[in-house]
């Protein structure tokens, strides 16, 4: 059995003067990161239907080398850069993963069909 791709779900609360700057970058930062960065296999950012102002992200890494190199990536620390003001407290983890369905050659497959934005 292969070892997995790596996961993460992440929490953001946007100030709500900031969230249509906030979308504008950070789906600006999914696309280059997909397009851009080989390990990474999918990105995405969903809304709370509760709370307009409340972002999930859940990302896919081929490994736990490719999560840490996204995090030093200078992509990643510009879009950090651009939002720390536009948040309202902190980026919460909520879950690091390991994923079990699809498989890795499940997830290679899928990529070429998440740059059709």
């Amino acid at each position: 059995m292969e070892d997995g791709m790596r996961g993460g779900f992440f929490a953001v609360n946007v100030k709500p003067e900031h969230r249509q700057s906030f979308l504008n970058t950070s789906i600006f930062e999914a696309q280059n990161v997909v397009s851009e960065e080989a390990e990474v296999f999918q990105f995405h950012i969903m809304v709370d239907m509760t709370n307009p102002n409340r972002f999930y992200f859940y990302e896919v890494f081929r490994n736990e080398a490719a999560v840490q190199n996204h995090w030093e990536s200078e992509a990643f620390k510009n879009w950090l850069n651009t939002v720390r003001t536009m948040l309202d407290g902190d980026i919460e983890m909520i879950a690091r993963m390991r994923s079990l369905f699809p498989t890795n050659k499940g997830f290679e497959a899928q990529k070429p069909g998440l740059l059709q934005w």
